[in-house]
C-alpha cells in the first residue's frame, strides 16, 4: 500500500521504520509538527519523526495546522496529488479535518497510547502512570472527527511496572505500537477487521499536563506522590531552591511531619499516609540531574528539615 505517516515524537518512530522496512508499503511522505528551538541557544531542532524520515529519504511536510489558513489547503492540495491509499497517524500532535480523513481509500488509522475507550487525549501514557493503572496498551481505530472516538481495529496490552517511568513505558509503547500496526495492515489487507464501536460510558479523558500538576504536596499520600515522580516528574523547594526529583521510591511506616526529613543518608521524606518517599534522581535548581547520593554528598542535612511547595 502507499501510506502517509503522521507522527511527531519518539514513540512514533519505531512505525515509521517498520512501515520503512515493508517491500509491500510504501511511505509516500511524512507530516509532522514544525521544529522547535531548544537549549540555551534556542537551536531549531527537527522531531524525532522527521530525523528518521530524513535517513530514509522520505519527503516531510510540517504544516502549522491542517485545519485553517495556508498552510491547511496545502497540505490537503498535497495529499490529494499523492492519493495515498492510507494515512497512518500516532501521536502526530494535530487533529484531521474530515476532507483528509476521508481522502485515503482506507481512511485514517490512528495509533492510541491506550486501551480505549479509556484515556483519549493528549496524555495517556502520564495518566496511566498518575492514575496508579497497572495496565495498558495500543489501540488502533479507524479515525473520525472527533477525539479518539473513531471505531477500535485491534489491541494489544502491556503491564506497568510499579516502579516504571512514563518514559520507560513509552518506549516499550513505542514497540508495541509497531507491532499492532504489522497486525492491523496484515489483517486490512486480508478483510478481516472487525471494527468495534467504542462505548462512550466507559471513556475518560487524559488531558494535557501543566507544570503545576508536578508540585509535591507531602500531605497526600506517598504512593501518589510516587506516581506523580515517575508520571510527569516531580518539584519540591528545598533550602530556599527549587528541586526536580526524578526517580522515588515508596517507604512503609515513616511517623513523622509531612515533608519532614525522616532519614538524612537515605533522603527519606514522610508523606501524609505514614509513609514515606525516598528520594534516588533528583536536579537541583540550575544544576545538572544527579543521583541522590551525589545532591547529598558535602551537605550537612540534618532529620527534621521540611520541604515546602
Amino acid at each position: 500500500m502507499n501510506i502517509v505517516y503522521m507522527g511527531t515524537p519518539e514513540i512514533a518512530v519505531p512505525c515509521l521504520q517498520f512501515l520503512e522496512n515493508q517491500t509491500k508499503h510504501t511511505v509516500m511522505a511524512v507530516f509532522t509538527q514544525p521544529d522547535k528551538p531548544k537549549g540555551r541557544g534556542q537551536h531549531f531542532v527537527p522531531t524525532p519523526v522527521k530525523a528518521a524520515a530524513l535517513e530514509y529519504n522520505i519527503p516531510v511536510y510540517q504544516p502549522l495546522s491542517l485545519r485553517k489558513g495556508d498552510n491547511a489547503e496545502k497540505s490537503l492540495q498535497i495529499l490529494q496529488q499523492l492519493n495515498p491509499d492510507l494515512i497512518v497517524v500516532l501521536a502526530y500532535g494535530q487533529i484531521l479535518p474530515k476532507d483528509i480523513l476521508n481522502l485515503p481509500k482506507y481512511g485514517c488509522i490512528n495509533l492510541h497510547a491506550s486501551l480505549l475507550p479509556a484515556y483519549r487525549g493528549a496524555a495517556p501514557i502520564q495518566w496511566c502512570i498518575l492514575n496508579g493503572e497497572k495496565e495498558t496498551g495500543i489501540t488502533a481505530m479507524q479515525m473520525t472527527e472527533g477525539l479518539d472516538t473513531g471505531d477500535m481495529l485491534l489491541k494489544k496490552s502491556i503491564s506497568i511496572g510499579a516502579e516504571e517511568s512514563a518514559d520507560e513505558l513509552s518506549g516499550r509503547l513505542a514497540d508495541l505500537a509497531a507491532e499492532t500496526l504489522s497486525e492491523t495492515l496484515y489483517a486490512l489487507e486480508a478483510g478481516k477487521l472487525q471494527p468495534e464501536k467504542q462505548d462512550d460510558d466507559k471513556s475518560c479523558y487524559a488531558e494535557r499536563i501543566t507544570k503545576q500538576m508536578s508540585a509535591l504536596d507531602f500531605t497526600k499520600p506517598a504512593q501518589t506522590l510516587h506516581d506523580i515522580i515517575r508520571g510527569i516528574t516531580g518539584f519540591t523547594t528545598f533550602d530556599g531552591k527549587r528541586l526536580k526529583i526524578y526517580a522515588s521510591r515508596v517507604v512503609p511506616n515513616i511517623s513523622a511531619a509531612p515533608g519532614t526529613i525522616t532519614d538524612a543518608k537515605e533522603f527519606v521524606v514522610a508523606c501524609g499516609d505514614g509513609n514515606g518517599l525516598k528520594l534516588i534522581e533528583v536536579q537541583p535548581e540550575g544544576k545538572r540531574r544527579m543521583t541522590a547520593k551525589e545532591f547529598l554528598r558535602g551537605k550537612n542535612l540534618e532529620i527534621g528539615t521540611q520541604f515546602t511547595l
